[in-house]
């Protein structure tokens, strides 16, 4: 408690959590929330330096790790389960341990929804010889009720639960890639809505609307994902760490839609961060770095490689008349590439300081050292469960958190600058890529009864088509 009521009075008197001294624009009063949360964290590594109790573990986490249990997975039936759902049904309602699902490499064509009462799951596969989970419906396909399912009914794999970790897997959405022009292509291939979800060496491959990072506090780290349009989006505070950003088409790619709003209560706590990613196009085009999904979308890009794909003016404000005016914040700091030449960069996108960037280039930006663990990369205690379900595992509890807020910021990017390519100049991704639905639409698969059966009324408004 003393430990709690100390930290009170260090937020209280730092300088910038003074009312007098808080800036009056959106963004400086978002920078100046991420900042003091930056200090605080600080502040308890310094005291757990100086021997002190500082940050620890969540203690609901700390118990479920204590107390962990493995599922084995195969398609082929040597495991305990050969679907994933079925897996899912044996855990209980307000589950509290540590539930590993062991994926058995092969495709898993199933559609998944994981809802809030199932906490402390992880999928685990090799990253060599991985896990597939795939499925094709778009916003587009005519579910049960006869209506098209829309967004976030055409995703792949649904996370709602908290404690969710993913290592090694492949999340898909097959559907062929929408056309320029039609109307609903989006294609989700993983949504996530729960908190405190940490994803590791996982593929999230589709075409629009990819990677709904929906809701929460999330971490990426070393994955690829590729789309084409909006295909990361969503409300999410989420870091992006070592991960490979692949455009997948030859006209127009935009790779986030951050819908961060000045009507959304507690809307200044949400935003992309992306660090020593790197950013490319398989297929040539024009790739934009993100457009404005809401009016106070927040996007940061530092040491991120850029190929000559990306346009000069990086970014668009959509249907934003005036962002200079907005609430909006697009920023980078030392990129490197072709593409991160800020000379024709829109006018209001900011060239970051390294005292702005610190505070979002490590896992202290989504409260990491409280919930982020280190990867399940061992092998897996072997399952011993009968037919009345699983024995815990003999694993040991993850030890430290992956990473800590004292990376500087003046690290070096994950791989050097490529020699400067000329640019084409570029029109707004609005004329060139639309919605579609480039097959017709299949009856939808419904969500395994094993998490829920109801649709994920939780989720926010469609996206408005391009």
């Amino acid at each position: 408690m003393a430990l709690l009521l100390s930290l009170a009075v260090l937020a209280a008197s730092l300088p910038w959590a003074s009312p007098a001294a808080t800036p009056g624009t959106a963004f400086d009063n978002w920078l100046t929330a991420t900042q003091t949360d930056y200090r605080v964290n600080q502040a308890l590594y310094a005291k757990k330096a100086a021997g002190d109790n500082g940050t620890t573990i969540d203690e609901s986490l700390s118990k479920a790790e204590d107390n962990k249990t493995t599922y084995v997975v195969d398609p082929k039936g040597s495991g305990d389960y050969k679907t994933i759902n079925a897996a899912l049904e044996a855990i209980p309602e307000g589950n509290t341990r540590r539930v590993i699902l062991d994926l058995k490499p092969g495709e898993y064509r199933e559609k998944i929804f994981l809802n809030l009462s199932k906490p402390y799951v992880t999928f685990k596969s090799d990253p060599l010889n991985p896990a597939t989970i795939a499925w094709s419906d778009t916003a587009a396909t005519v579910g049960k009720d006869g209506k098209p399912v829309g967004t976030v009914g055409s995703t792949t794999v649904a996370i709602e639960s908290d404690y969710f970790v993913a290592y090694g897997v492949v999340f898909k959405n097959d559907a062929p890639l929408a056309k320029p022009g039609a109307k609903g292509g989006q294609a989700v291939a993983l949504r996530v809505f729960g908190t405190k979800a940490a994803f590791y060496n996982c593929t999230i491959d589709g075409g629009q609307d990819t990677l709904y990072d929906h809701k929460g506090l999330h971490y990426f780290k070393d994955c690829v994902i590729r789309g084409s349009v909006d295909f990361i989006f969503g409300f999410g505070r989420s870091f992006y760490e070592g991960c490979k950003i692949i455009s997948i088409v030859k006209e127009v790619a935009v790779l986030t839609a951050q819908q961060r709003t000045k009507t959304i209560e507690g809307a200044i706590e949400s935003g992309f961060s992306f660090k020593n990613c790197s950013i490319k196009g398989e297929s040539g085009g024009q790739i934009y770095l993100g457009r404005a999904w809401g009016d106070s979308s927040r996007v940061v890009y530092a040491f991120t490689e850029m190929s000559k794909e990306v346009v000069p003016v990086g970014w668009d404000g959509w249907s934003i008349k005036a962002p200079e005016s907005s609430g909006i914040y697009y920023g980078e700091f030392k990129c490197s590439g072709p593409g991160s030449d800020a000379k024709k960069r829109v006018g209001w996108a900011q060239d970051l300081t390294e005292a702005q960037v610190k505070p979002f280039i490590g896992t202290h930006y989504v409260f990491g050292d409280s919930w982020i663990l280190p990867p399940p990369t061992g092998k897996s205690a072997p399952s011993t469960k009968s037919a009345g379900g699983a024995t815990s595992s003999a694993a040991s509890p993850a030890e430290s958190p992956a990473s800590s807020p004292k990376s500087s910021a003046t690290e070096s990017p994950a791989s050097s600058p490529k020699s400067a390519a000329k640019d084409s100049s570029a029109s707004s991704p609005k004329s060139a890529a639309k919605d579609s639905s480039a097959s017709s639409p299949k009856s939808s698969a419904s969500y395994s009864t094993a998490s829920s059966t109801k649709a994920a009324s939780s989720a926010t408004s469609e996206k408005k088509a391009l």
